[in-house]
């Protein structure tokens, strides 16, 4: 499954699926799920990286300035507050609630 249009509304991104299924993602959910190693953490061999959440958010935490495809299967949001490294493959956006 793949999504046939994004677009941006207010403050929430609506996805379309090649299903005919339509998803609403508010712009904190989206960037609270953020995939990226710095969000997220990661684990290499037996090494964890766990980042530490600050409360302090700064400003244009959750506003998009752009979404870029990246091949056909992930888009990567570059969000106002500078932070771009994030890639939400179809999968990734699928499963924000």
């Amino acid at each position: 499954m793949y999504p046939t249009q994004i677009k941006k509304e207010d403050n929430k991104l609506i996805i379309k699926w090649s299903n005919d299924e339509s998803q609403e993602i508010t712009l904190q959910q989206l960037r609270d799920g953020c995939p990226c190693v710095n969000c997220k953490g990661e684990t290499v061999l037996f090494e964890s990286y766990i980042p530490i959440k600050t409360p302090f958010k700064p400003a244009g935490f959750y506003e998009i300035d752009k979404i870029e495809a990246v091949g056909n299967y992930a888009v990567q949001i570059k969000w106002k507050d500078g932070h771009d490294t994030g890639i939400y493959s179809w999968d990734v956006l699928k499963a924000i609630k």
